[in-house]
């Protein structure tokens, strides 16, 4: 006897899109490997909002540190995605800013918001209630992020 599925087929596009082709790797799984962090995602959506100097990306969040800033913004610079600027005026301030590749990115940051509001949002909502005031979102409460209580942790 057949057991029923639970999910529908996969059309033969959706097969196609995910497995190794002879052009190059899946597309989705390419795409992930350039925004696939917290803070890369972060700090494109905060550039969607217009460029940005390194102290203002920096200020958007107190858990961002100048280290892991500098490093992500010179990995989205190599990747195409972030476009730096140096502003010759005394002293020197370097812009940083989406490119045409990077402003690609908004459908897809407006659809993946869409989609955690609707699925994220009402579980993290429900887990930190009686905590949310504790909780520091990623880039001006763009990603929601879970943060643990060190002293629950210890009463288990």
């Amino acid at each position: 006897m057949q057991r029923p599925t639970t999910r529908p087929a996969p059309s033969a596009a959706s097969n196609d899109m995910c497995e190794t082709q002879a052009s190059g790797p899946c597309p989705v799984l390419a795409a992930v490997g350039v925004v696939g962090t917290e803070w890369r995602l972060a700090i494109i959506h905060r550039l969607l909002q217009g460029p940005q100097r390194f102290s203002e990306l920096l200020k958007s969040n107190s858990r961002l540190n100048a280290k892991t800033l500098s490093a992500t913004l010179k990995y989205l610079e190599g990747t195409g995605v972030v476009q730096r600027t140096v502003v010759s005026t005394r002293p020197f301030s370097v812009v940083y800013s989406l490119t045409e590749m990077g402003m690609g990115l908004a459908p897809a940051t407006r659809e993946l918001r869409v989609w955690a509001e609707r699925w994220l949002a009402p579980r993290l909502r429900a887990v930190h209630a009686p905590n949310a005031a504790s909780r520091t979102p990623a880039i001006e409460g763009e990603l929601p992020r879970v943060v643990v209580d060190p002293s629950a942790a210890r009463s288990h």
